[in-house]
């Protein structure tokens, strides 16, 4: 048997149906694909490879899935987290008004490093935030996302949609550091959602693919809008739903609770295609609802509405829900480490059971592998490693003082590992990352071109006194007293 690669040595978790693992295993990657899998002693004589690569005490598993995280967060990070609400205001401030496709084409390749450097082959990324603030004035942003994530070679599921009603929204671009602002009708950002599908959509060797997104609306939205906003907020909803059902896209949302789903349900919005991130404080019908329809779900246990509220995952896993793990990174106090987010979705829900045989350690891993391929509707291409499926492959070295002594080796790499574990990290049958170093890019560059706008943002929204250490910074009282 050819074949590009072989990859020897170490555990494989292949996450196929029967959750197989292989000590001492091998696997082969010829044309982007995995053609054969087994032991090392039997693939070593049967295969005849151009690169081997002996991963002899790593553990080796499919990549990581990050099934809700936000695009443009990156450069922003913690700036203003300590104020109240100032963060997202800086948030929707950049979104609308300073960030021009250089800033997106920066964040994107930092962001897309960041993923890669921890594993993470493919994630949802929101361009935007999820809610008022969407770069969807104009397809150049878009553009300009795609270009960063192609050149470091990961994949990406790109969420993009208008903003809530009432409209127009006020929007700014730059050009030789001038600012020009207009309105931006909804009609706009949803023809420029349709010529982005229609451009980027299933390219790259279906590295870039999209997703739509309308707001989610909540019992203040109908409170505190008028009726007639309301009613053509609805609307908008339902007519983005079905351009993505046409289409064929995930439908997702951003930030449901305590009541939404059912407005969701009652809009017709729910399905196998749809995608509902956060979900706290969930009624129980509500439940029932996202079981009957087939819907899933993107829980995000680090972010601060699973602080604000809680997500039932348990409970709707065993109704039958598809529950994927998200990071919703990089803001403020979170990175896209999918390792952090295993482990934090542990202790979350082993914590409010008093039980520490909730949620094993198995499935937290089916959450960001296999589950979260389903929750994408792209189980039969990703998510584990089975022959035909695409090579997305990652490999840890446990050979460190905290994954030691080398046995139990999923343990190890779900309780004790973090994404600087990573050792390789291989998309579709190209070696992306090789021991710990990006093969595409120069990590150096884009670190100083994130650098390089995040100061013109800084200055573009005269945001400097947000990054300094606030009152209160070391506690109540501040000193040694």
């Amino acid at each position: 048997m050819k074949a590009d690669t072989l990859i020897v040595g170490g555990t494989i978790a292949t996450m196929n149906p029967e959750r197989q693992v292989i000590e001492n295993g091998a696997l082969a990657v010829a044309g982007g694909q995995i053609i054969a899998i087994g032991a090392a002693s039997d693939l070593r004589e049967q295969v005849q490879a151009d690169r081997v690569i002996d991963c002899t005490s790593h553990v080796i598993f499919p990549g990581l899935i990050d099934v809700h995280a936000h695009a443009g967060h990156g450069i922003i990070k913690s700036i203003g987290m300590h104020s109240g609400d100032r963060w997202e205001d800086i948030c929707g401030q950049v979104y609308t008004q300073a960030s021009p496709p250089d800033f997106w084409y920066a964040e994107a390749r930092l962001a897309a490093l960041e993923r890669l450097r921890f594993g993470v082959t493919t994630g949802v990324s929101l361009l935007g935030g999820g809610d008022t603030i969407m770069r969807t004035d104009h397809p150049e942003y878009a553009a300009a996302h795609c270009r960063g994530v192609t050149e470091v070679g990961t994949r990406s599921v790109v969420a993009v949609g208008p903003t809530r009603a009432p409209h127009p929204h006020n929007y700014a671009s730059w050009n030789n550091g001038q600012k020009s602002e207009y309105p931006v009708t909804f009609e706009q950002q949803f023809q420029t959602c349709q010529q982005i599908v229609d451009d980027l959509h299933d390219t790259q060797g279906g590295r870039i693919n999209f997703a739509m997104l309308y707001p989610v609306l909540r019992d203040e939205h109908e409170r505190d809008m008028t009726a007639k906003d309301y009613a053509t907020a609805r609307e908008q909803a339902q007519l983005v739903r079905q351009y993505a059902r046409d289409k064929g896209l995930i439908f997702t949302q951003d930030g449901h609770w305590r009541g939404s789903v059912r407005r969701a349900e009652k809009l017709g919005l729910l399905g196998s295609q749809t995608l509902l991130s956060h979900c706290i404080d969930l009624h129980p019908d509500e439940i029932s609802l996202l079981a009957a329809s087939d819907t899933k779900i993107a829980h995000n246990p680090s972010a601060n509405a699973s602080i604000q509220g809680r997500c039932p995952a348990i409970e709707m896993m065993v109704e039958g829900v598809t529950v994927a793990l998200g990071s919703d990174a990089t803001a403020p106090d979170r990175s896209a480490d999918m390792f952090r987010h295993m482990q934090q979705a542990m202790h979350y829900h082993r914590t409010f059971f008093k039980n520490a045989g909730v949620l094993p350690i198995g499935q937290v891993l089916e959450m960001c592998t296999i589950g979260a391929a389903r929750a994408l509707g792209m189980a039969d291409r990703i998510g584990s490693i089975e022959v035909g499926k695409q090579a997305d492959i990652v490999t840890v070295d446990l050979r460190r003082p905290h994954l030691f002594p080398p046995n139990m080796a999923l343990h190890r790499l779900v309780c004790f590992a973090n994404g600087n574990d990573v050792s390789n990290v291989m998309i579709g049958g190209e070696l992306v990352l090789d021991q710990g170093r990006a093969t595409r890019v120069d990590q150096e560059a884009i670190l100083d071109d994130a650098a390089e706008q995040a100061a013109l943002m800084i200055e573009r929204i005269n945001c400097a006194d947000d990054l300094v250490l606030p009152v209160g910074f070391w506690g109540a009282k501040g000193t040694d007293a």
